[in-house]
């Protein structure tokens, strides 16, 4: 029984702390964002992209970025999908080809406009 009551604290207390790192996190992208350059990229599919999307994002399918992606590294770069896993994709590789990169995760989640 302590062992389930330590659980289920641990798990609240966890809960909590995402919930303010979520925040936190939010308000330094915003600001990053603050000075316009950067490039907002949507890594879902086309179609995916038509539907629904970031205000101003570019779309580049995940599975399409490689050395031979057009984007300048002069600017931040903040990635987002569907559910955050192929912006963890897209994050690893644009940072391994030398690119400032910001992953954001879940559209869903983000709290910028949307198109």
């Amino acid at each position: 029984m302590k062992k389930f009551l330590l659980l289920i604290i641990s798990v609240a207390v966890l809960v909590g702390c995402t919930s303010q790192e979520s925040t936190d996190h939010m308000e330094e992208i915003k600001k990053l964002m603050a000075n316009n350059d950067y490039v907002l990229l949507d890594v879902r599919t086309k179609e995916e992209y038509q539907e629904s999307h970031l205000k101003d994002a570019i779309n580049i399918p995940h599975n399409q970025i490689n050395k031979n992606i057009d984007l300048s590294k002069e600017k931040i770069i903040f990635v987002y999908c569907k559910s955050g896993n192929r912006s963890k994709t897209a994050y690893d590789t644009l940072t391994e080809l030398g690119y400032t990169v910001y992953d954001l995760g879940a559209m869903e989640s983000i709290d910028l406009p949307k198109e």
